[in-house]
């Protein structure tokens, strides 16, 4: 268990699709681009089975901000892409309307 104080450190916005490919080493890794308002952010994601690379873009999507950033297949990933699984079926959380990139999530 975490405190609310804990839980209130985590910084989750909303990020929209520019730009996405498959890594060609990994079938399940999506180098991602995404713009979070006031910046632009180089995401590595473990979505490649559930996702084509060509669907993702434009789709908003809520992501961890303030991780530090980590070094996945030589590639520097600067957040985490919160999704959801149940039975192997992966869904990436979206909002159910369009809203700013960068919004924070309270």
């Amino acid at each position: 268990m975490i405190s609310i104080a804990e839980f209130r450190n985590v910084e989750l916005k909303i990020a929209k699709i520019i730009f996405a490919e498959r890594l060609e080493a990994s079938d399940k890794l999506i180098r991602l681009e995404v713009d979070l308002g006031s910046e632009k952010r180089q995401i590595i994601a473990g979505i490649g089975k559930a996702y084509d690379p060509e669907h993702l873009i434009g789709k908003e999507i809520v992501v961890v901000a303030n991780l530090e950033p980590r070094i996945l297949m030589g590639l520097e990933s600067q957040g985490m892409v919160l999704a959801a699984s149940s039975s192997g079926v992966i869904s990436l959380l979206t909002p159910d309307q369009e809203i700013e990139s960068g919004s924070l999530i309270q």
